[in-house]
């Protein structure tokens, strides 16, 4: 029997970036955003937090790859060039992604328990 592994990379600090999208996006859910005008916020909103590492034209890089992953996993709604949040948004926050984890490894405890 084979064991599956996981090849991505993963992260386990939390994504000031991504939860910034998330912050700036929900904010607003009914309104569309250009990236540029999304991206001012969340520059704003991290240098406010003093999370801002890398320079501003990496951390544009940075967002844009973020958020067109947003799109991909359904949370985003892409039309033209602008962007919009649907009701699920807040499953890629870290805080949100860390509660499935801990739920996950509960469960896999109590599996482990039932052996």
């Amino acid at each position: 029997m084979s064991t599956t592994r996981k090849t991505r990379f993963s992260r386990r600090i939390p994504d000031h970036v991504t939860d910034e999208i998330v912050n700036v996006l929900s904010a607003n859910s009914k309104k569309y955003f250009g990236f540029n005008d999304m991206f001012e916020r969340v520059y704003e909103n991290l240098k406010e937090r003093n999370a801002v590492s890398g320079g501003e034209e990496m951390l544009r890089l940075r967002a844009y790859e973020k958020l067109q992953n947003l799109v991909t996993r359904g949370l985003v709604e892409k039309k033209g060039k602008e962007y919009k949040a649907l009701a699920r948004i807040q499953e890629a926050s870290s805080a949100a992604m860390a509660a499935a984890a801990e739920k996950a490894a509960q469960a896999a405890q109590a599996a482990q328990a039932a052996k």
